[in-house]
């Protein structure tokens, strides 16, 4: 299910939206604007998870996880 919504954006946001759209990155101004919205939930949740992770007691096995998962590459797409 979608809800259409109504937002006011400034100039240089809008002209990048339409830059997106027009190179083929995507199929709609809506999309762009979902992707990074979805982005930015996902980045939410990480801080999240990251703050759990910080007051949790230590955890070598966890350790030595979270520093591997560190050298990943973030998937920005």
């Amino acid at each position: 299910m979608t809800k259409q919504i109504t937002v006011r954006l400034p100039d240089d946001i809008v002209d990048f939206i339409d830059r997106t759209v027009e190179e083929g990155g995507v199929a709609s101004r809506a999309a762009v604007v979902s992707k990074a919205l979805e982005r930015e939930r996902r980045r939410e949740r990480a801080a999240h998870d990251a703050r759990i992770l910080a007051e949790a007691p230590s955890d070598d096995d966890l350790h030595a996880v979270s520093q591997y998962a560190a050298t990943l590459p973030i998937e920005l797409a």
